[in-house]
């Protein structure tokens, strides 16, 4: 009875997926298009080469930054960038519209169900959200629960797509996925395949990960990228206030990066970070600890969630920061699982 149950679910899972690869497509328009528009193909390969796979992000490139793709003039590019307008609208659209265009942003459930009435549903797609806090406080608990949830199908509150993994701090357990699986439900084996990770050493590694990710998710449903974390190569290749201007530029082109990913693949984007000590605090703060990054990140993320540690083995989650939900915490989880 219950092989059965779990060979209906993953037939289940596998139905949903085709329909949602024929609604994904229209959420951005492949690359090749511009052949039609009278874009010769070699110069299509080189912008692939590039990472840019779709016209949808093209658009949110610079032409100064497609004039430094090795082979294309200026003139080229204007060819292209005229092309792509015509298959993309990248205009005005009314509020109606914009409204429209959120009913295909999907809530991801994190697997605790105060944390999900916290987040109004769970993780944003089309999204950057962000978890900072100390060492052992759960973020990268809640990333690997994610890597699970993810793959749901989308009626049982999940991403129903792929999980890319950037590890920077080697925190990535695939033996800690095991047990989630199984707690949801879903063969171990399936989920793992279903998740690709790569592990960065230096931030130049991490950036040139994040521009391999476009082909990828150009031809299969990805719905989640973690990284975990985002800083701590930054804190690691640079170092002293002398270089803190170069850091926080190279690390706002990192966060652009991710941006794009989140809106042009309208995938959700889970972000680990660390703290610092915060000495102008005051006495009177009792936790004198800010999240790393500086106005940078804080500006750059969509959704903030400061976690700290509880009683026991309770962890609290609390919004930090987000555009559309209310400054509220709850107990997210208690570790272990």
């Amino acid at each position: 009875m219950i092989a059965t149950l779990k060979a209906e679910e993953q037939s289940q899972l596998q139905l949903v997926e085709r329909e949602d690869v024929d609604d994904e497509e229209d959420l951005f328009e492949a690359i090749d298009k511009l052949i039609n528009q009278g874009i010769n193909a070699g110069d299509v390969k080189k912008l692939q080469d590039a990472g840019i796979y779709t016209c949808n992000g093209l658009m949110m490139h610079t032409k100064k930054s497609l004039t430094g793709i090795k082979g294309l003039s200026e003139a080229k590019v204007e060819k292209i960038c005229e092309a792509a307008e015509k298959i993309v609208n990248f205009g005005y659209i009314t509020g109606s519209d914009a409204l429209l265009k959120r009913k295909s942003v999907i809530k991801i459930t994190t697997g605790s169900q105060a944390l999900d009435e916290l987040l109004g549903g769970g993780i944003e797609t089309g999204a950057i959200t962000e978890a900072f806090g100390e060492f052992r406080c759960g973020k990268t608990q809640l990333a690997h629960t994610l890597c699970v949830s993810t793959q749901l199908p989308t009626n049982m509150r999940g991403g129903n797509g792929k999980v890319a993994f950037i590890d920077t701090e080697g925190t990535f357990r695939p033996d800690r996925i095991v047990p989630i699986a199984e707690r949801f439900g879903m063969d171990a084996g399936a989920v793992l395949d279903n998740i690709i990770y790569a592990r960065a050493y230096t931030y130049e590694h991490q950036y040139n990960l994040l521009l391999g990710l476009a082909a990828k998710m150009s031809e299969e449903p990805f719905k989640l990228l973690i990284v975990d974390s985002i800083i701590a190569l930054f804190r690691v290749d640079f170092t002293g206030r002398g270089e803190l201007a170069d850091r926080q530029q190279k690390l706002g082109q990192m966060l652009s990066r991710l941006i794009k990913i989140a809106e042009e693949f309208n995938v959700a984007v889970y972000l680990t970070n660390q703290v610092i000590a915060d000495p102008g605090g005051g006495v009177f703060i009792s936790d004198p600890k800010k999240p790393a990054g500086g106005h940078v990140l804080a500006h750059a993320v969509t959704i903030r969630l400061m976690f700290r540690k509880g009683k026991g083995e309770q962890r609290v989650c609390k919004v930090f920061d987000a555009p559309n939900l209310p400054e509220a915490e709850a107990i997210s989880l208690t570790l272990p699982y």
